[in-house]
């Protein structure tokens, strides 16, 4: 799934991007991001630091809704795709934590959900509020 739009940018393509502060999202097996709205700046660096909480795998997936939506319809075609780890996507097993360094980019929104089939479709989905 691509990570390059204009609203945002993996920290990693940038040289020298430090998170300037840590966002804690938990993940749970009712289908939910906790929190589920998030400000940020444009232009701000953060760490995401990712936990499950559940006694299910979960997903964090970043990025425009329509490339969200078409990673979980390709999810839903392959149902034995392997365990995401990239610059916008973490899959993490029950019990299991991880981090993201996301930088914002221009003021808007910026989406994020669990992909795994049915976990998007019961709620599990948040934005950034980039403002």
């Amino acid at each position: 799934m691509p990570a390059h739009a204009p609203a945002h940018t993996p920290a990693h393509a940038q040289e020298h991007a430090q998170p300037e502060r840590v966002i804690e999202i938990a993940m749970d097996d009712a289908m939910r991001f906790h929190p589920d709205r998030i400000p940020v700046r444009p232009g701000e660096t953060v760490r995401l630091r990712l936990h499950n909480a559940g006694r299910l795998s979960h997903e964090f997936v970043l990025g425009k809704l329509d490339e969200i939506l078409a990673h979980a319809q390709e999810m839903r075609a392959h149902p034995g795709m392997p365990a995401h780890h990239e610059a916008n996507a973490l899959t993490l097993e029950p019990g299991r934590s991880g981090e993201l360094v996301w930088t914002f980019g221009q003021p808007g929104t910026l989406d994020f959900a669990c992909t795994i089939p049915g976990h998007y479709e019961a709620g599990m989905r948040g934005q950034f509020l980039i403002e």
